[in-house]
């Protein structure tokens, strides 16, 4: 796993949380370091990372390499800083993250020393990496749905250079669908041999990760395995870890350590209403920020503005609504303002402390009213995900640690992520998971539009851009 959100809101203090935190769990965790803190110089994070200081943890053994490489443009340009990142993790993998990039500097990024892709959207995208010796990790996360269109890829010559990722996954959907054993099962149905498909579960990644004694049930390996009876539809029905039971049909059965401090308060915020109107100064069009279905990536549309007294609005009937993104680490007063199609709330706004990479406070909202609500409730929460509807919550999710995390048992979380999805259903939203969408609206390293709380940011020239023209 990759503490990369942690990190971008703690820095070094939220991988060390992370590493103190599982250390004792039944359950193996071996940590990425993150290598882009912050992700692009787009965005505020809340902390910014150096090959210096990852060369302080990567010799953990708990530390298995250098985490996705998304200043792909860096390192195939060879910027020093980039370059540096790669050579701290020398000697344990190198991750990257390449939306999108082929031919000559999809060369000189592998040449770099990159070693894996989990951003691949299209087949011959895909397929290229696999010819450059790149390893593949197919993703199959909440919204980030493209095991479906890469399965083809999986054939005998090349399954050992496969494993499966799920980037972003919702409670829910991994107490429905499951987490990897869900890849698993949908791998099989699209074809992929099933003793195939479980070797991109297990051993794959073990060996891409260099993991000795991981992976496989044989002599020297660790006894971590599971049970089940129907490998076409495998439902795990055990879990076995170093020779002990620690969950059956659904229930974990071993004991939990005594929980670790949590971080300290993460929700510092300097802002003024008047930074969410935005005049309209005779714009005959705006960029709009459009989602695609079960994408990260995102359109850029050219739309006629709604405008009321001399300012652009949101205009719910043409589903183009306000998006707000609002600096919450330093008290900056950093605001970004943008809007967005394919939420279609008719009234009121979503907003979430879970905004990638930099996670500040990101809004969708009808009016800036609702917004100012919004926001108001996520500094009471000191983080989380709330639905607003004039002027009053909704649904919200506490999210107290970092502004990511929950503190409360998972039934708890399961029930507040229900009430929340229901909310936004009932304000117009018709999104499977509306605020997973919300969360990538800012992720500046992502084609082709997003939000930061420096501006409007064209991902494809990697820079601010305006709102008009």
């Amino acid at each position: 796993m990759t503490p990369h959100e942690y990190a971008n809101v703690l820095g070094l203090d939220g991988i060390r949380y992370v590493l103190e935190s599982s250390r004792e769990l039944p359950i193996d965790f071996f940590i990425m370091l993150p290598s882009c803190v912050p992700a692009t110089p787009l965005e505020s994070a809340g902390a910014r990372l150096t090959a210096g200081d990852l060369r302080l943890m990567i010799h953990d053994e708990r530390i298995a390499g250098i985490a996705e490489l998304m200043n792909y443009p860096g390192v195939y340009l060879g910027l020093e800083n980039e370059l540096a990142k790669i050579d701290a993790g020398k000697g344990k993998a190198i991750d990257g993250h390449a939306p999108g990039l082929r031919g000559r500097n999809l060369n000189a990024y592998v040449l770099a020393g990159v070693r894996s892709d989990h951003e691949s959207t299209e087949l011959e995208e895909a397929r290229e990496k696999l010819r450059l010796g790149m390893h593949l990790l197919l993703r199959e996360g909440s919204t980030e749905r493209n095991l479906e269109h890469l399965a083809p890829l999986v054939t005998p010559g090349c399954a050992a250079n496969c494993s499966f990722a799920t980037d972003d996954k919702l409670p829910g959907d991994l107490v429905e669908e499951g987490h990897i054993d869900h890849c698993v099962r949908k791998a099989i149905r699209l074809g992929v041999p099933a003793v195939t498909a479980i070797q991109i579960a297990t051993l794959n990644p073990a060996r891409h990760y260099r993991l000795r004694n991981f992976g496989a049930v044989a002599p020297r390996y660790w006894a971590d395995f599971i049970v089940f009876e129907d490998i076409a539809n495998l439902q795990v029905q055990q879990t076995w870890k170093r020779g002990a039971l620690v969950a059956e049909n659904g229930k974990f059965l071993a004991s939990l350590p005594p929980p670790v401090p949590e971080p300290r308060s993460t929700m510092n915020m300097r802002y003024l209403p008047a930074q969410f109107q935005v005049p309209a100064n005779g714009a005959a069009s705006i960029k709009v920020i459009e989602l695609v279905p079960q994408q990260i990536v995102t359109r850029k549309a050219m739309l006629p503005p709604k405008i009321e007294n001399g300012q652009i609005v949101s205009d719910p009937v043409g589903d183009v609504l306000k998006l707000v993104v609002v600096e919450r680490h330093r008290a900056t007063g950093n605001v970004g303002v943008g809007f967005v199609r394919g939420f279609k709330l008719h009234r009121g706004a979503l907003g979430s402390t879970v905004a990638h990479d930099a996670h500040n406070v990101v809004v969708v909202g009808v009016s800036d009213a609702d917004i100012l609500e919004a926001i108001a409730a996520l500094l009471r929460m000191q983080g989380g995900l709330v639905a607003v509807a004039d002027g009053q919550v909704q649904a919200a999710l506490p999210l107290p640690i970092a502004g990511l995390v929950s503190d409360q048992p998972l039934e708890t979380v399961l029930r507040d992520s229900a009430a929340l999805n229901a909310a936004a259903r009932a304000l117009g939203c018709q999104l499977d998971a509306p605020f997973m969408s919300l969360s990538f609206l800012s992720l500046s390293p992502i084609p082709e539009l997003k939000l930061t709380d420096l501006g409007l940011i064209d991902a494809v020239k990697m820079e601010v851009t305006s709102l008009t023209g």
